[in-house]
């Protein structure tokens, strides 16, 4: 799934994040036509990719710092 040139992909995480949100309260009102509902779902699945694939990107550069076991949060 690549990136839509008309629609391209978020600047950061928290962005994305921000986006997906108010798309799936648009989805979930139930007021939007079938056609918007289609491109608001393919939308979403590729901005949940892009969040997907940036916390991965972060829990492996944790797993590099930290050695190759992550540990849990507060744990020193």
């Amino acid at each position: 799934m690549g990136s839509d040139p008309k629609n391209p992909l978020p600047a950061s995480y928290e962005a994305a994040l921000q986006e997906l949100e108010a798309l799936v309260a648009s989805l979930e009102s139930g007021q939007l036509p079938l056609d918007q509902l289609l491109t608001g779902y393919q939308r979403g699945a590729q901005l949940l990719k892009f969040c997907r694939d940036k916390l991965e990107a972060v829990e492996t550069q944790i797993k590099v710092l930290e050695g190759t076991e992550l540990k849990p949060w507060g744990q020193e």
